[in-house]
């Protein structure tokens, strides 16, 4: 597990997804993966999530809404400048119409609409559309 603690939890709310579950859970846990889900949340790809005990192992129940077809986590951090975001979205999402790149900035965690907005770079964390 280690370093791919986000991967992991993205994966397996896919897997839900296209297992046709209403929710899943998520452990262990990390202050990244509940910031890329309350941006999911935000976006309308996850009704609600709900952390349970976050100082100990913890976990993460999601409940599941059905917009999700794929979800990644980059495990290398890719470092973006604010005017390399749109290229950056172009070439990774597969249309113009929805989809979000997730980016670690030093506002926060942002998709990339709002770095764009704020005109801030950082590290892409992953995407979902």
């Amino acid at each position: 597990m280690g370093r791919r603690i986000l991967n992991d939890a993205l994966r397996s709310m896919v897997n839900a997804e296209r297992r046709g579950k209403a929710a899943v859970e998520l452990k262990p846990i990390s202050t990244v993966i509940s910031s890329f889900l309350q941006i999911m949340k935000n976006r309308g790809y996850v009704k609600n999530f709900e952390v349970y005990d976050p100082h100990r192992v913890g976990r993460i129940t999601v409940e599941l809404q059905g917009r999700i077809n794929d979800c990644k986590a980059l495990t290398y951090r890719q470092d973006l400048k604010a005017r390399d975001i749109e290229a950056y979205r172009l070439k990774t999402l597969p249309t113009n119409q929805w989809g979000y790149v997730v980016i670690s900035t030093p506002d926060g965690v942002l998709d990339h609409e709002e770095a764009i907005r704020k005109n801030v770079g950082g590290q892409v964390l992953g995407y979902f559309h």
